[in-house]
């Protein structure tokens, strides 16, 4: 089933600022709360959906990306990322946006339930990509530094709000006693404290190690592409989620083939010769060698446009096209014989310039580029 529009699921314009998005979001997510809606699946899912649409749309970062790619520039199913937002559950969902349902329903806890839920934080890292496995897709193995919980490391109930994961105050007002509630200062709403700590390791059980994670590089990356490969991030103190692996995309230089957009460009120098009585060459392009005719006559400047020798675009189904752009190589040396060639050729008033009037400038040419 394909994605909805992000701004079509919290029913909001592209234009909309953040407090709109904000509230229309929290208005989803009060409609659709699971304690408003107990084993109605439908409405679970609706709101999974709302969740999704507000983690893209009120971040400046992922939105601007959503704005110029759509749903292939995000991470998740069918997108970039390497989990996406279905393996997401609700604790996780209320962990990451508890602050939008107020007091309601618990305050951001399943059935009313307190106690919050630690996450890890996440990590990034940058990835340089060639431009073949751009546009063919990769496999990368990287070793990534992460916080993970030390073997050993135990914890225990928390001995200030009981393992509840909040603490409640009563304060005698001129209109009676008020009460109120927030999340525990001792452990910071989870429940849990350190019990034993191993050698190493912080005061919160966790101890800095190595990893190896294998990312799944999409056809069609592109440089800036974020892919998120969930739960490789930061482990939580004693049992909380952990945060995610932020993959940033760097495309490496290419010493022959330049990339503008989806278009590819090289340049192909030709000798005299060849130029005149015309020849083959063999050129590299992002999905192997291909050979090329070279007409007789042929000017310096000509650009020879292979059709869908490109990248694949980001947002549709097409392909970009390589340009190859024809030099014709002057000699800066000659030998006696050859300079004797020449020179005979001039006197007879052979080998000069006539341009017929057909050929296209300089600026003929750009525009042809971009028609």
């Amino acid at each position: 089933m394909a994605k909805r529009d992000y701004y079509e699921v919290l029913e909001v314009s592209k234009s909309a600022s953040a407090d709109e998005i904000k509230k229309a979001y929290r208005k989803m997510a009060l409609k659709y709360h699971p304690d408003k809606n107990p084993g109605d699946k439908e409405a679970e899912e609706k709101f999974k959906e709302a969740a999704e649409a507000y983690e893209v749309l009120s971040d400046e970062n992922t939105k601007a990306r959503y704005d110029q790619y759509g749903h292939a520039g995000m991470g998740g199913a069918g997108g970039f990322g390497g989990g996406g937002f279905g393996g997401m559950n609700m604790e996780d969902i209320f962990s990451q946006f508890g602050d939008i349902f107020g007091g309601h329903f618990g305050g951001g806890g399943f059935g009313g339930g307190q106690r919050q839920q630690m996450r890890g934080s996440n990590l990034r890292v940058r990835i340089k990509l060639n431009l073949e496995e751009m546009v063919n897709g990769t496999q990368k193995t990287i070793k990534v530094k992460r916080m993970k919980l030390a073997p050993g490391a135990t914890s225990k109930t928390c001995t200030t709000c009981n393992g509840s994961g909040v603490q409640v105050k009563v304060m005698n007002t001129m209109f009676g006693q008020m009460q109120t509630q927030t999340h525990c200062g001792t452990c910071q709403g989870t429940g849990k404290i350190a019990d034993k700590i191993p050698a190493g390791a912080n005061a919160q059980g966790l101890i800095k190690e190595d990893d190896e994670v294998t990312i799944n590089i999409p056809a069609g990356a592109r440089e800036g592409i974020q892919l998120n490969v969930r739960g490789k991030g930061n482990d939580a103190p004693f049992g909380g989620t952990p945060g995610d692996l932020l993959v940033v995309v760097e495309e490496e230089t290419d010493a022959q083939i330049k990339r503008e957009g989806d278009n590819l460009h090289q340049e192909l120098y030709v000798s005299f010769a060849e130029a005149a009585l015309g020849t083959q060459k063999e050129i590299p392009t992002v999905g192997g060698k291909v050979k090329i005719k070279v007409d007789p006559g042929t000017q310096s400047g000509k650009i020879l446009r292979l059709a869908g020798k490109g990248l694949p675009s980001i947002d549709s189904y097409g392909k970009g096209d390589m340009f190859v752009h024809i030099n014709v190589w002057t000699p800066q040396k000659l030998t006696p014989e050859q300079k004797e060639f020449f020179e005979n050729q001039l006197n007879k008033g052979e080998m000069v310039a006539e341009p017929s009037g057909k050929e296209k400038t300089f600026f003929d040419k750009v525009r042809d580029l971009f028609n």
